[in-house]
């Protein structure tokens, strides 16, 4: 015979430490792990430094270095290359050809001077064939009135002018300016020709019929950036003897 006073106490006490081993025994899914006092320092650098042990390559972001993209295009670019076999990086001709193409990308100083001399070429010839058309579309206005009033003048006299153009020896930009919206580049031709002025009897006055001259002109074009015409136009003319 148990004594009842003695079981009550006793079934209490197995209920109460099957409760406590239910409950402290097992660990949920849900249950924190213990604490670590560096693992988060350990996780806050992988998160700055994007370490992720399960996706790391992913994590790796290259930055570009500070304006390394556009400068190496601009530096690699032709028309970068063009200017500094013209002129010297140090010097003003450089700085003002490279100002310039920074207002106007599409210049390439190459293409210009090809431009420059079929110019020179045709201004040449109609100005000795008294061609104003051909002038007015290749000259600035205070230019043109020039070439006009001389080729008045000498039609006037009786005078005409017999020429061939023989070709350009040596074409090279010497000089450049930007001013405001306005582009200028002054180039240096060295070309041959055979040109004769005749009075109204047919005599020579001025030249060789059969004489090749070497000529050496410095002219000036110019354009506007505002322009949506991409010609250039002679602006200004000086001959070197």
């Amino acid at each position: 015979m148990f004594d009842l006073g003695t079981l009550i106490p006793l079934i209490i006490a197995i209920v109460v430490i099957f409760k406590l081993r239910s409950v402290l025994g097992q660990r949920s899914d849900n249950e924190r792990p213990p604490y670590d006092p560096y693992r988060s320092e350990r996780s806050e650098t992988r998160e700055i430094e994007g370490d992720d042990p399960d996706n790391a390559n992913d994590n790796v972001v290259t930055l570009p270095k500070k304006g390394s993209s556009r400068t190496a295009e601009r530096s690699e670019s032709p028309a970068i290359r063009q200017i500094d076999k013209i002129a010297n990086k140090r010097t003003k001709l450089n700085k003002a050809l490279k100002s310039i193409l920074e207002r106007d990308p599409s210049f390439e100083p190459d293409s210009f001077l090809s431009g420059s001399k079929l110019a020179y070429e045709m201004i040449v010839n109609a100005f000795a064939d008294g061609d104003k058309k051909t002038l007015k579309s290749l000259l600035s206005k205070e230019v043109y009135v020039g070439f006009a009033e001389a080729i008045d003048e000498r039609k006037a006299n009786g005078e005409v002018v017999q020429s061939s153009f023989v070709g350009i020896e040596k074409a090279s930009i010497v000089g450049a300016d930007l001013q405001k919206d306005e582009t200028q580049i002054v180039v240096r031709f060295k070309s041959q020709l055979i040109s004769a002025t005749l009075d109204k009897d047919e005599n020579v006055i001025d030249g060789g019929l059969q004489e090749v001259a070497d000529k050496i002109d410095v002219w000036t074009f110019a354009r506007s950036l505002k322009s949506r015409d991409p010609n250039w136009k002679l602006i200004g003319t000086e001959a070197e003897d």
